[in-house]
């Protein structure tokens, strides 16, 4: 079975797009949300995600943007980011809102092998808000897991690619779609392959963009110039 993992895409189609066709061969899609907020694309990103989930084996959980321009929940926002959601929620249709409004916060899902996954964005103990930087000390990370009976966990939130094995269990964030910020421009997603050994059967993987196209729509949309000009550095 292949499994493919995605994240905070953003509302940028581009690199949604190019990370699709990398893992349109995938048997199931796990997604630990954010699919809008940043990018100029949230309609197009949130229709493409629900003409999918119609077809095939496709679980996202609601990330802190999704639920910020859902329920008007914008507290703790940067200006930028929340003059993306101010704007997302003039422009999105009322079918696509309420799509993000009935998306779940937990979702489990159980691959060929019976191996166990929790769908979380940020973390079991702050599902919307805890970031779970690949820095930060093993024992945050046991801690983590003590809230989590599934063997793994997977998140979002951060923008960061990581993997972290603690007793043979994993913790793993695929990186960003739509707005990495590990310093590299390119999407972000990664892909389980469960004929293979559990150590060994995660790949990270990076795709190239029209990232031209993606800032150029920010632009016009009359979004900060900061929300453009980051997706070619990839922060």
């Amino acid at each position: 079975m292949l499994i493919a993992l995605v994240s905070d895409i953003h509302s940028n189609l581009e690199a949604l797009k190019a990370v699709w066709r990398e893992v349109r061969r995938a048997d199931a899609v796990l997604c630990m949300g954010d699919l809008v907020g940043y990018g100029a694309s949230p309609n197009e990103v949130v229709e493409f995600v629900r003409k999918q989930m119609e077809k095939r084996t496709f679980l996202c959980v609601r990330g802190n943007h999704d639920n910020a321009i859902a329920f008007g929940a914008e507290w703790g926002f940067n200006p930028h980011a929340r003059q993306a959601v101010r704007w997302h929620q003039r422009v999105m249709t009322s079918e696509n809102l309420e799509f993000l409004r009935r998306l779940p916060v937990r979702q489990l899902f159980t691959d060929d092998a019976g191996r166990s996954y929790l769908l979380i964005h940020g973390s079991p103990r702050a599902p919307l808000d805890e970031y779970l930087f690949p820095w930060l000390p093993e024992g945050e990370f046991r801690a983590v897991l003590s809230y989590v009976k599934q063997d793994d966990l997977l998140v979002g939130h951060t923008h960061v690619p990581m993997l972290k094995i603690i007793d043979g269990r994993r913790i793993i964030n695929p990186g960003g779609v739509g707005q990495p910020r590990d310093g590299d421009w390119r999407a972000a997603y990664a892909l389980i392959n469960t004929e293979e050994e559990t150590s060994d059967n995660l790949e990270f993987h990076r795709v190239e963009y029209d990232v031209d196209d993606a800032a150029r729509k920010i632009l016009e949309a009359g979004l900060p110039r900061f929300l453009a000009e980051r997706l070619y550095e990839g922060y």
